[in-house]
């Protein structure tokens, strides 16, 4: 090389697209080293967010993390993932195993971005395809049926919409486009009406000063769960309320301590093992700016074991006991956001406009409470799951939940729905089973994770 070569960068992001062009990311993958899993093994330039990066892309294609090894001193990532489907089984798919690979070095590349958090309550940006509204406020019994309505009075059809609810708090980013055109919807005057609808309706149904919502209009690609997260912990779920106590049976353990020899803070969690775990922990912690220099994962069982060493961006271990305590109560918050107890609804019927509003307004005339909920549109049928309980946060009685189906057969007609989940007092343990209604007639299915459902 030219000893006069001296380039000169305008920017570190500048210099670190360099240092990924000179050194690409490389990944292989090996299906013969581990008996019972798939083995992905990254290694790249190292740079901000990339462990989120990979996790996310491996969560995305529905993979199941079951070991982990990661290392990212000295200017380069190097990690190891044991990964199966949700089946438990290896990855011997040809197209997955090539997606895998692709998408990580896609992921990694020059050309990808990590884009920031922004603290907005109620937000609404276009796409090519659909419009997005993000809403925070407090959760209450019937807020998403009052939500879904407001959108159908204003002809916007649901595309698809996940709601998160937590500490008495509640998040939601829903797309929609315009009922007669199926287009997004862009023109300035109706944005702003639907805006003043949906936080008026947030407003009135908010009984924290310091939390209340608001209204504000930009552009945001950030991966939906991610955003979830992130408006989650915008909005301070993770401070529990003094009058609510956790639903959950067991709290997560996570507990951290300095290695002030090696400037190193060390996180280790124990809970209970359940699908994009790691993406929830790995997601709050990069959110919260602390870079994983090393972490060592294990979910084999039915626990999942994770330890992360981090540092602040400037190389700095966590240095007070408030912080700690923060830091603490946010993975606590982030492991307990998708933790759904009671019974789970998943529902599959011919897609329309006001689906949605018609499906919560029958819980809510029920006293029924989602707790959250994933909507979805395949081609013409539209595919939803629901976790409910009772408006008091106890099971659903089983009487209601037959209530429920004939009322939601009789709205919108050939309709299949499963139910899975604790069923308030049941007279054997076959009643607890996940049980299908099908066009209104009644019968005993396999086990959800027969259809890939739920994960064993």
């Amino acid at each position: 090389m030219d000893a006069d070569f001296n380039p000169t960068w305008e920017s570190d992001d500048e210099y670190e697209k360099f240092i990924q062009k000179m050194n690409p990311p490389r990944v292989i993958i090996d299906n013969e080293v581990s008996i019972n899993a798939t083995v992905v093994k990254v290694d790249s330039a190292n740079k901000n967010g990339i462990l989120l990066e990979v996790v996310q892309v491996l969560t995305d294609l529905n993979l199941v993390i079951n070991k982990a090894y990661i290392t990212s001193d000295g200017g380069w990532f190097m990690d190891v993932f044991n990964v199966t489907d949700r089946e438990g089984k290896k990855i011997k798919d040809e197209v997955t195993l090539n997606s895998i690979s692709n998408c990580i070095r896609k992921s990694l590349g020059t050309d990808s971005s990590y884009i920031r958090s922004r603290r907005q309550s109620v937000d609404i940006a276009p796409s090519t395809n659909y419009t997005s509204i993000e809403l925070t406020g407090t959760d209450r019994p019937g807020l998403l049926s009052d939500v879904s309505a407001v959108l159908t009075d204003l002809d916007c059809n649901v595309v698809s919409a996940e709601i998160w609810t937590h500490n008495t708090r509640a998040a939601a980013i829903i797309h929609v486009t315009d009922k007669n055109t199926a287009l997004p919807i862009t023109d300035p005057d109706r944005v702003a009406k639907i805006e003043e609808r949906l936080s008026n309706l947030l407003r009135g149904s908010s009984s924290d000063l310091l939390r209340g919502p608001r209204t504000s209009v930009s552009k945001c690609t950030t991966h939906p769960e991610r955003r979830l997260h992130q408006m989650m912990f915008d909005d301070r779920d993770y401070v529990k309320s003094n009058d609510i106590a956790s639903s959950n049976n067991v709290s997560p353990y996570v507990t951290l301590q300095n290695w002030d020899d090696k400037d190193y803070s060390v996180v280790t969690i124990r809970c209970k093992d359940r699908p994009k775990l790691l993406f929830d922990t790995v997601c709050t912690l990069t959110d919260m700016k602390y870079v994983v220099f090393h972490a060592s994962v294990n979910a084999e069982g039915s626990e999942a074991f994770q330890e992360f060493y981090i540092r602040h961006a400037d190389g700095s271990p966590v240095n007070s006991e408030a912080e700690k305590d923060r830091i603490i109560q946010c993975l606590k918050a982030a492991i307990e956001r998708r933790i759904s107890e009671g019974v789970k609804l998943e529902l599959c019927t011919a897609d329309k406009v006001g689906l949605l509003s018609e499906v919560t307004r029958i819980f809510r005339e029920h006293s029924l409470m989602v707790t959250r909920a994933e909507v979805t549109t395949r081609g013409d049928k539209a595919v939803n799951t629901f976790y409910i309980c009772d408006s008091t946060g106890n099971p659903v009685n089983p009487k209601i939940i037959d209530t429920v189906r004939q009322a939601i057969v009789e709205a919108v007609g050939l309709t299949i729905l499963q139910v899975k989940g604790q069923i308030e007092q049941p007279k054997s343990p076959q009643e607890s089973s996940p049980t299908r209604f099908l066009f209104g007639g009644l019968f005993r299915a396999r086990p959800l994770s027969h259809f890939g459902l739920v994960r064993p």
